[in-house]
């Protein structure tokens, strides 16, 4: 792993606001960035082939810290980002609306992506956050993310 003095704008969030994917890529746009990578995790209509009629995230109330944490430390192995906006919503959730948004400026493309993967996947892995979604039959499901 390739490590440098983390000096990247970052900007993290676990909230019950609304998220705006379009804001999060304007916030990391810089005039040095030949790419602007945004992820945008949606709740949809289904899991694991049974139709959902709703979902709600809860977090742990040090989530926010941690989705920080494991930003920076993620960004520890990409050197070539420039600035970083993650954000996680809470609360309930409707079918469409963004969940998870991870938006990342680099110089190059290549760079943007595999950080903004990384940061997707180490979040998921990390944070305290737990998903109850609802099926059409009326039974419900919680899973644990980290």
């Amino acid at each position: 792993m390739t490590t440098h003095d983390i000096r990247v704008p970052v900007a993290s969030s676990v909230s019950f606001e609304v998220i705006d994917p379009v804001r999060a890529l304007r916030f990391v746009e810089r005039a040095a960035a030949g790419a602007g990578v945004l992820f945008v995790g949606v709740v949809r209509d289904h899991d694991h082939g049974r139709p959902v009629t709703s979902l709600e995230y809860l977090a742990h109330p040090s989530a926010g810290d941690v989705l920080a944490a494991t930003v920076r430390q993620t960004l520890l192995g990409h050197p070539g980002v420039l600035a970083v906006q993650a954000q996680h919503r809470t609360g309930p959730l409707r079918i469409g609306e963004p969940a998870f948004v991870v938006a990342v400026a680099s110089a190059h493309r290549g760079a943007a992506f595999a950080a903004c993967e990384d940061i997707v996947e180490q979040a998921k892995a990390s944070v305290p956050i737990w998903k109850r979604q609802v099926f059409t039959d009326g039974t419900e499901e919680w899973v644990n993310c980290p």
